[in-house]
Order: structure tokens, then sequence, then C-alpha cells
């Protein structure tokens, strides 16, 4: 039996796979090299069923943290799960239904995209013999390569690289895809075409994590973020979640403005006129501002507080711009 052939009996013939709340976990995970702290005492649980923007300037320690996902580094200190097992240890019994794509496609430069996805297709352990050809024959055409198939890797751009290296987490049905930064180099047609890949990935079950430096994909894309700062976990939750706790001043449309004014202000709440509404500061939550503003006999028309965008948030958070 070839190398191949044990790694498909050894998929289908491992245990069931448990269904659990999160897709992967990170507990008190930390990891060095040598004096440099890449990831330091992180807890993560990722959402089944999730698409998690993983954000942080450059060096926050988002690749290293992909990399001990999918048991290519050991962690220094903690524990990672990965759909329900331990990683690295018994990293095999899950990795045939994960696909990723880090650091960057590598192919053999000499063959064309269609030769080296045949490559890659014949070594995957839930991809039949028969179906290899299928297989990569649909998924050239999923990342709009069906036409530069028969070309040489070697001459293919940067954004054709990187389509083909999306195309190898699409051979088979995953339960998990990691994608770093999955966008470089791709036009805003390919861009878009990635974004509409997570999507099908998604609604066809996969939980997917993506790092990007494009933050309105990620608030486009993902249903919840992870931002990391020099090596540290300093937010994560539902996007919506994030950007609404870190929305503007809390607006009340009503009109008796001055009396509202004087009810919030003689609670200690910050509070400020304006034409038929009241600007009311960050802190209070809103349905305890209704219900005192209402128990005063304030009339109150309207509660609305504009979400912040990501971008904001991820400078408020780090201090940085998109990096």
């Amino acid at each position: 039996m070839s190398t191949t052939e044990q790694r498909r009996t050894a998929a289908r013939g491992a245990d069931p796979l448990p269904t659990r709340p999160a897709a992967a976990r990170l507990l008190g995970v930390r990891r060095t090299f040598g004096p440099v702290v890449a990831v330091d005492g992180i807890d993560l649980d990722i959402p089944m069923g999730s698409v998690l923007g993983l954000l942080g300037p450059n060096g926050s320690g988002k690749t290293t943290l992909m990399r001990m996902l999918l048991g290519l580094v050991r962690p220094s200190d903690g524990t990672v799960e990965l759909l329900g097992r331990s990683v690295p240890d018994r990293a095999a019994e899950v990795l045939p239904h994960v696909g990723a794509m880090i650091g960057g496609p590598a192919f053999h430069p000499h063959l064309t995209g269609r030769a080296n996805l045949l490559r890659v297709a014949a070594s995957e352990p839930l991809l039949d013999t028969p179906r290899v050809p299928g297989a990569v024959e649909t998924t050239l055409r999923r990342v709009g390569l069906a036409d530069a198939a028969d070309r040489r890797f070697r001459d293919y751009s940067l954004g054709m690289q990187q389509r083909l290296g999306l195309a190898v987490p699409l051979l088979v049905r995953r339960r998990l895809v990691v994608l770093d930064e999955p966008t470089n180099g791709l036009d805003p047609a390919g861009t878009r075409d990635v974004r509409r890949l997570v999507a099908e990935m998604n609604a066809a079950g996969a939980t997917v994590v993506v790092s990007s430096h494009l933050l309105g994909e990620i608030e486009a894309t993902c249903s919840h973020v992870a931002v990391l700062q020099a090596g540290r976990l300093v937010a994560m939750g539902g996007l919506r979640t994030l950007l609404d706790a870190a929305g503007g001043a809390l607006e009340v449309t009503t009109p008796d403005v001055e009396h509202a004014v004087r009810t919030l202000q003689g609670a200690g709440i910050d509070a400020e006129a304006g034409s038929g509404r009241v600007q009311v500061a960050p802190g209070p939550p809103p349905p305890a501002v209704v219900s005192m503003l209402v128990h005063a006999g304030v009339a109150v028309h309207e509660v609305t507080r504009p979400a912040a965008r990501l971008e904001e948030l991820f400078a408020r958070l780090t201090g940085a711009g998109p990096a």
C-alpha cells in the first residue's frame, strides 16, 4: 500500500471528529524564538462555523499563531486543539479535514498550474484517485485559472500564483480553512473572488480563519475578529458586537431635549443638547438611558448609536493604522 493510500485509510478509519462549539482552541499559548516572544499567553476559541478575521500590525504574531494551529510550530507553553484533537501530537487525525495557505503558495516553477495541482490532489487523503482529474478541473475554474492552466507556474503573475495557492484548500470539502493574506497580489476583481470563495466555503460548512491587511475586506467578509498586538490578544468577539460597542455617542431623538439633558446630567451622565436630539457620551447602556428618560416623563422617539468602522477600532486597539 502506498503512503498516500495509507493516509487515506487512516483518515477514513479514525474516530469520528467530535462536534464542539469551538473549531479550534488555544489555552495559555506562548511561543518564543530565542529572546523574542512572538505569541504571549493567548486564550482563544474560534467558534465553529464562523469566519474569523485575524488582525494585527506586522510582527504581532498572526502567522506564528496560524502555524501553531496547524501543528507547524509547537508552542513553548500552553495547549492547542484543532477540531477537538491536541495539536501537534494528534494533528494527523484532523489535518485531512483542514485546508491552508500560509506564507504564500509554493509550487514547482517548471510545471504548469494544472500539473502542480494534480500533484497536490494526488496526495489528498480524502480524494479518491479516480476523482482527482475532475476535482482539479473544477477547482481551476472556481479560482479563475481554467484558461491559464497549461502555463508554467514560473510564468504566472503574483495574483495568478495566489489563485493557484487558494485552489489547494478547495480541492475537497474542509471543516476548517486557514488563509494567511489570501488577497496578496490580487487586483480588485481577484479580491472579490476571494470574498466569494470564503463565503462559499463557509456556506458549505467550513470554519474559515483569514488574516488580511485589507480591513475593509475583513469587515465585509468576517463574522468574528481577533486582534493581536505585540503577541497578545487585545480583542476577540463578534464583529458587529465589537463595532457597536466601539461606536460613538448615543443619540436620543426627543421633543423634550432640555428636560432630557437635565435628567441625564442630574444622574451624572454626560449629555449635550442638539437639534431635536440629545447626545449621550459612551458609557451607560442604551436600555438604562431609555428607562431613566421614560420614568422622568421624557418622550423618546428613537435611540441610535453609529457603529465604528473596523479601521477605527483597529487603530484604537493597536495604536496603529492598517498593517
